[in-house]
């Protein structure tokens, strides 16, 4: 564990979920919580709600999915996902994307996985089509195996992964759904 001296007042730290495992429960630890008014009592927000939008669950939420099948920009398009949702359902897990792959509105941010999305912690993170950029590293390094699929042997996700496949997902892919489901069956 590593500990943090804040020597400025109020003292406040903040914790990315799933980044770190929880530590038990002291009950010998207290603590106080202060209500502080902004910028003199009955202060305006500055921030105005438009809108409010909720993502359809379908289900395992993707925060706590064992498996994680994501993909990136390398898919091409929206269509590539489908290969990614089929491999997904084979293997039980939850279906994930990069930044690229949502800003560019390929799937929904929702699911977006990374340092501006959620952070994972599988058992098992298969990486399709993505390039392996710090941001999304950020929010999948707790993952306890990898395995990237990507047509480029030099991407930063198939050098870093512990298991990688370098080939065509449109040619893997299927070829992976076909051996889970016979193992499974």
């Amino acid at each position: 564990m590593k500990a943090i001296a804040i020597s400025t007042s109020p003292k406040l730290a903040t914790v990315r979920s799933k980044s770190q495992e929880p530590i038990d429960p002291d009950p010998s630890r207290t603590g106080e919580i202060t209500a502080v008014a902004s910028s003199g009592a009955g202060a305006a927000a500055r921030e105005t709600i438009v809108e409010r939008t909720k993502a359809k669950a379908e289900g395992v939420r993707l925060e706590d999915a064992d498996i994680v099948v994501s993909g990136g920009r390398g898919l091409g398009g929206p269509e590539g996902f489908e290969l990614v949702e089929e491999l997904a359902g084979a293997l039980g897990g939850a279906v994930g994307a990069s930044r690229a792959a949502c800003d560019l509105g390929w799937y929904p941010p929702s699911k977006q996985v990374g340092l501006t999305g959620k952070t994972v912690s599988p058992d098992l993170y298969v990486a399709v089509a993505i390039s392996g950029a710090s941001q999304h590293w950020a929010g999948m390094a707790g993952s306890k195996n990898v395995v990237a699929i990507n047509k480029d042997p030099d991407a930063n996700m198939v050098k870093s992964a512990r298991f990688a496949v370098v080939g065509d997902y449109k040619q893997v892919l299927p070829a992976l759904v076909k051996a889970v489901n016979k193992l499974r069956s």
